[in-house]
């Protein structure tokens, strides 16, 4: 007989992994991550491909995860870009780098 899978336990968060945020259990894939490829219109399969450490069934289980959640993932989506563009803002002014990346 297949083993059966609660599929509560394919979602949890730890404090010390990606701030906190919604991961798949016993890696360190966020939901949001997830979210973002299904966004670009990848499939369920594509992804779990893409990132083949991952079952079919976490990734459905990320995406069921989003789609009950949706306004507190997009809005994790949206606050991770703000930043990633207010730390670009900081490290380029112009054409002049601020920061000495060697």
């Amino acid at each position: 007989m297949a083993t059966i899978t609660d599929i509560g336990t394919l979602i949890n968060y730890n404090p010390e992994i990606h701030g906190g945020c919604p991961i798949i259990a016993g890696t360190g894939v966020t939901v949001r991550r997830i979210a973002l490829w299904y966004k670009q219109g990848y499939s369920a399969e594509e992804i779990a491909e893409q990132i083949s450490h991952l079952t079919l069934a976490q990734v459905y289980a990320a995406l069921a995860y989003y789609h009950a959640n949706r306004d507190q993932v997009d809005a994790d989506i949206a606050a991770e870009e703000a930043e990633a563009d207010r730390l670009e803002t900081l490290i380029f002014s112009g054409d002049r780098l601020l920061v000495n990346l060697s």
